[in-house]
């Protein structure tokens, strides 16, 4: 059995910062993650795709933003447990019991649920034939933009994602947009960045028009696409990349009688408690009067709850607020050295 202050459940960004607010208030933490790297969706979905409303940051990637929390943790030596899910939780005196996929065991006085929107996986293409070609030819998300340098892209989505991507790979690649609907919704400002690439020739929108059939070996060669009046266009591509969005999946979590609303899990705006003591939620996954689902919001909850998991690990010690920048006892935690 494996001990510890916190138990968190999810490393995105806001799971690795509550490792962070963990750690400078001397409490150890445990994290674990179904996926097999940390980061969650900025590494999944959006790992090139910039963030421009990260405080002190103007800008950075997914990909930046957990490579620097990463550094951020790193005096810490958190035990990371990815490819791992939770399967079973229960409360044995106060103390939760939690228990994953691959039978590890974690007794525990708090546990942190920062799993974003639950476990997810992305909407696949309805074709049977698509299969073959996933990770190979058809992608749901870009980890490395340069793979589709100079090449035939064909783009499906109204989204964000796919609005973005076809702006930013139409500046090195030949791009087909293809929505089955006229309305897009992304963004305006993108869409009309989007609009003025295809009246300057340098990039296709097809609307109201469907995945029909592949054509390939190896690789895919062509695809045809098929309107409501049964219009067929066949379409030279190399790769294509689909954004229908993500099928959420609470999973287990679901059971863990929290009064789940929605698949969002509430929690009260002090200390983001859920209705069971001990058990906290913070990010996309929680829900309160006000929420604001940014990384930011995701920041101050992780600082609040980790105060609040410091009053049940160590329930004979009185929490005393220190500054960063004046407190040697958290500096040297942090590997810094004080005179």
């Amino acid at each position: 059995m494996i001990k510890t202050d916190v138990v968190i459940v999810g490393a995105g960004p806001v799971g690795l910062f509550a490792v962070h607010q963990l750690g400078i208030i001397g409490l150890k933490s445990e994290v674990i993650d179904n996926l097999d790297k940390a980061g969650g969706q900025c590494i999944e979905l959006y790992p090139d795709k910039p963030i421009y409303d990260i405080p002190a940051i103007p800008v950075c990637t997914g990909e930046e933003l957990t490579k620097n929390l990463l550094k951020q943790i790193k005096p810490f030596k958190t035990n990371f447990h990815f490819n791992e899910r939770v399967q079973e939780i229960s409360n044995q005196n106060n103390n939760w019991i939690v228990k994953t996929n691959k039978n590890k065991i974690f007794s525990s006085a708090n546990i942190i649920i920062a799993g974003g929107v639950g476990s997810f996986e992305p909407r696949k293409l309805p074709l049977k034939e698509a299969e073959k070609y996933e990770e190979k030819s058809i992608f749901y998300s870009v980890r490395d933009k340069n793979k589709f340098k100079d090449k035939k892209i064909s783009i499906f989505g109204g989204g964000d994602s796919a609005l973005d991507w076809a702006l930013e790979l139409s500046k090195t690649s030949k791009v087909t947009l293809i929505h089955r609907r006229d309305e897009f919704r992304g963004s305006e400002h993108t869409f009309n960045e989007v609009k003025k690439l295809e009246k300057q020739g340098k990039l296709n929108i097809k609307t109201k028009f469907q995945l029909a059939s592949i054509e390939g070996d190896k690789n895919i060669k062509f695809i045809t696409i098929k309107n409501d009046e049964e219009k067929i266009i066949k379409i030279e591509t190399d790769y294509i990349l689909s954004f229908f969005g993500l099928v959420m999946k609470l999973g287990p979590i679901a059971e863990w009688g929290l009064n789940l609303d929605k698949k969002h899990i509430p929690v009260d705006s002090e200390k983001f408690q859920t209705n069971k003591k001990g058990i906290f939620a913070i990010g996309d996954i929680c829900t309160y009067p006000g929420k604001i689902k940014l990384i930011l919001s995701g920041f101050h909850e992780a600082a609040l709850a980790a105060r609040a998991c410091f009053k049940n690990a160590r329930p004979n010690e009185i929490y005393k607020f220190q500054f960063t920048t004046s407190s040697k006892e958290i500096q040297e935690r942090l590997g810094i050295k004080t005179k």
